[in-house]
C-alpha cells in the first residue's frame, strides 16, 4: 500500500464519518467506507491503476468515486471533501447549547434540512417534525423556551443578520 492510497482512503473514511454525523444516505456512507477499505488493501499505487484506466475494476470504486480519485491525483485535493468539512456558521454552531441538540443533530438540521435561523428552528419544533428525526431526543417545550429566550436576547443585543445557506459558496 502506498501513501497516496492511504491518503485517499483517509479522505473517504472522513467523508463517511461526516455524512454519518449528518444522517445522510447510509448507502452512500457504506460506499465511501467500502472504497476506502479497498484502497487500503490495494498493493499497487492508485495512480498507476488510474493511468491504466482500471479504477472501476477495484471493488467499491464506481464512476462517482473514480472521478473523486482522479481529481485528488490531479489537484491534491477533493472538492467533495472540502465541502463536507466546511464548518457550521458560528450562529448555527451555537445551537448545540440548546437543550437536546447535539452537534450531529445541528449538522443535520443545517446541511440536510436547510434550517438556517432560530425562527426556522422554532417553526420546525412547533410542527413536531423534530421528534420524527432519528437520534434526536428533545423535550419540545424546553427547546422552544430556550429558542424564545435566545431570540429575545438577540433582538435586544443586535439586529438579525442573514446566514448563508449550506449551499452558498
Amino acid at each position: 500500500m502506498t501513501d497516496t492510497n492511504r491518503a485517499i482512503a483517509a479522505l473517504f473514511h472522513s467523508m463517511a464519518s461526516r455524512l454519518e454525523a449528518r444522517r445522510e444516505n447510509p448507502h452512500r456512507i457504506r460506499a465511501y467506507r467500502r472504497a476506502a477499505d479497498s484502497l487500503l488493501r490495494l498493493t499497487e499505487d492508485i495512480a498507476l491503476v488510474t493511468q491504466r484506466g482500471a479504477l472501476r475494476e477495484i471493488a467499491g470504486i464506481g464512476k462517482d468515486l473514480a472521478v473523486k480519485i482522479e481529481e485528488f491525483l490531479a489537484t491534491g485535493a477533493m472538492q467533495a471533501y472540502e465541502q463536507l468539512h466546511r464548518p457550521l456558521p458560528t450562529e448555527i454552531a451555537e445551537w448545540t447549547t440548546l437543550p437536546g441538540l447535539t452537534e450531529a443533530a445541528v449538522q443535520h438540521l443545517y446541511f440536510h434540512l436547510g434550517i438556517t435561523t432560530l425562527d426556522d428552528l422554532q417553526t420546525l419544533v412547533r410542527s413536531h417534525f423534530l421528534r420524527t428525526l432519528p437520534g434526536i431526543v428533545v423535550v419540545e417545550d424546553d427547546l422552544l423556551e430556550a429558542i424564545h429566550a435566545r431570540l429575545t436576547q438577540q433582538s435586544h443585543s443586535n439586529p438579525p443578520t442573514p446566514i448563508r445557506s449550506a449551499a452558498d459558496p
